[in-house]
C-alpha cells in the first residue's frame, strides 16, 4: 500500500499522517481550480466569463475552493485509521455543513461547490483512511461511507430533490457517491487516460473527460435550470463531439463551441458534470501521485467568442 508522500513547512518534515491530509486537501483544492480555469467549457464557468450563470465568476470559484482546503485537511484527519461506520460518516457530515456554511459565507451567499464538498470530502475521507492511492479502491471505500445513515437533519428540499420528484430519475451527486463514482471511473478517469495515452494536450484530456462524464451523467443541474430536452442536447452533443475526435480535433471544437452557445442561450448549465470532473482529477492525481497543473492553454483568447 502506497502512501502519499510528506510534505514540508517551516517547521521541517511533518507527521505522515498530518503531511497526508494536507496533501490531499491541497489536492482538492487544486482539483476544483483546476476545473474551474479549465476553457473552454460548454456552459460552464471558465477563463472566458461565467457561462450560462449570471451569479457565478472565475474568482468566486477560486475563492470558493481556496476557503474549502482546510475543511477537506480536517475530514482526512478525522478519517485517518478509522472504520467505515456510522460514527465516522456523521463525523465527516458534520464537518461538510462547516464547509458549506464557509463557503456561502466567502460566496455571499451562492453555491459554488456544494456538490464537490459532497463528492470530494468523501474521496479524501477514504484516500486519508488507509493511505490508498489506487482510484477504484479510494472510490469504493468512499461509497461505503456515503451509503452509511447520517444524524438526522431537518427536512431541506434540494434542487436535486425538486429534479428527481419532476423528472422521475435518481440520479444526482448523492447517487454517484453512494455507487461508489462508477460514471468518475468509467467515463471520466478512462476518457483522461485514453487521451492522454494519444499524446494529446492536458487540457484537452480533461475537456474531453468532461464531455464524456456529460454524455452519460443525469445532470441534475441541467434539469433544474433547463429542462429534459435540454440535458437530451447535452448528452447527445456532448457524444458528437467525441464522436468527431474530440476537443483536439477541428469539427470537435467548432461543435463544442455550437454546444456552449446553445446552453448559454437556455441558461443551462452541466454543473453536476464539472463536479464530477474534479473528482476525476483528484483521483488521476491521487494514483499518480503528483500536483495538479493549471491550465494555461490560453484558449480564451482563440474562443472567447463562443461566450454571449
Amino acid at each position: 500500500m502506497q502512501m502519499i508522500p510528506m510534505l514540508e513547512n517551516d517547521a521541517g518534515l511533518l507527521p505522515l499522517c498530518v503531511s497526508r491530509n494536507h496533501a490531499l486537501a491541497a489536492l482538492a483544492e487544486q482539483a476544483l481550480i483546476a476545473e474551474a480555469e479549465l476553457t473552454p467549457k460548454p456552459g460552464l464557468v471558465d477563463r472566458r466569463g461565467s457561462g450560462a450563470h449570471n451569479d457565478l465568476s472565475l474568482n468566486l470559484m477560486r475563492l470558493s475552493a481556496t476557503s474549502l482546503r482546510p475543511f477537506f485537511a480536517a475530514m482526512g484527519a478525522i478519517a485517518t485509521g478509522r472504520d467505515l461506520d456510522v460514527s465516522l460518516r456523521r463525523d465527516l457530515a458534520a464537518i461538510g455543513r462547516d464547509a458549506e456554511r464557509k463557503m456561502y459565507q466567502v460566496t455571499g451567499g451562492v453555491n459554488t461547490h456544494k456538490g464537490a464538498i459532497w463528492n470530494l470530502g468523501l474521496l479524501v475521507a477514504a484516500a486519508a483512511r488507509n493511505g490508498l492511492t489506487h482510484s477504484g479502491e479510494i472510490a469504493a471505500d468512499a461509497g461505503t461511507i456515503a451509503r452509511l445513515p447520517d444524524r438526522p437533519q431537518p427536512a431541506l428540499i434540494t434542487h436535486g430533490d425538486m429534479v428527481r420528484k419532476r423528472y422521475g430519475i435518481v440520479a444526482g451527486a448523492r447517487t454517484e457517491a453512494a455507487s461508489g463514482f462508477p460514471r468518475v471511473l468509467e467515463s471520466g478517469l478512462a476518457m483522461l487516460r485514453i487521451v492522454r495515452a494519444a499524446k494529446s494536450a492536458e487540457e484537452n484530456c480533461r475537456l474531453d473527460a468532461l464531455l464524456s462524464l456529460m454524455s452519460q451523467v443525469d445532470d441534475t443541474c441541467v434539469l433544474y435550470r433547463g429542462s429534459g430536452d435540454a440535458l437530451s442536447v447535452v448528452k447527445s452533443r456532448a457524444e458528437a463531439v467525441l464522436l468527431a475526435g474530440g476537443c483536439a480535433t477541428a469539427e470537435g471544437r467548432r461543435r463544442m463551441r455550437k454546444l456552449d452557445q446553445e446552453l448559454i442561450a437556455r441558461h443551462a448549465s452541466p454543473g453536476g458534470s464539472a463536479d464530477l470532473l474534479a473528482a476525476t482529477i483528484f483521483l488521476d492525481a491521487v494514483e499518480r501521485q503528483s500536483e495538479i497543473r493549471r491550465d494555461h492553454s490560453r484558449w480564451e483568447e482563440q474562443d472567447g467568442t463562443s461566450q454571449v
